[in-house]
């Protein structure tokens, strides 16, 4: 039970992960959805404004994807215990980016998607931002109140 305690989450998420590399969330698929919504809002808006919305709506669903995975993998490897240390922090980077290039590979054998090295290094600064977020957060908890424990760091 500790063990789906502290990893479920990370799990799950990967997992989760993984079927947003499925065709059901190719571009062409979306597109069917976000555009609409776009041209809801902004309905002067050019198509190619919409396209380009689009396109960086989606690239910012990987650096927000990973930036929790990296957190969830932190929350794993920490199984409870206070503070944060480089080493945990460089461990759910790795584990992170790692994941990350196995995604794209996984993409690379879907027909309606591509693999990119630019995704995985989107993915991992995604990851490496949450790590610097659970840093900051650790040392600012830690020098408020020495002993105090926080839920990310």
């Amino acid at each position: 039970m500790k063990f789906l305690r502290d990893w479920g989450p990370a799990l799950a998420w990967a997992t989760l992960i993984s079927y947003f590399s499925t065709d059901v969330f190719s571009w062409q698929h979306t597109s069917h959805v976000i555009i609409p919504i776009l041209a809801w809002f902004f309905p002067h808006a050019k198509t190619e404004t919409l396209l380009a919305a689009h396109f960086y709506i989606r690239k910012s669903g990987h650096f927000w994807e990973y930036f929790l995975l990296s957190l969830l993998l932190l929350r794993g490897i920490r199984a409870g215990r206070p503070g944060w240390r480089w080493a945990w922090a460089l461990t759910a980077l790795a584990v992170a980016a790692a994941y990350a290039g196995l995604d794209e590979l996984h993409q690379a054998f879907v027909p309606s998607r591509s693999a990119s090295i630019y995704d995985v290094l989107l993915d991992s600064s995604g990851a490496a931002v949450a790590q610097v977020f659970a840093a900051v957060r650790g040392w600012r908890t830690t020098r408020a109140s020495p002993g105090a424990r926080t839920p990310l760091c």
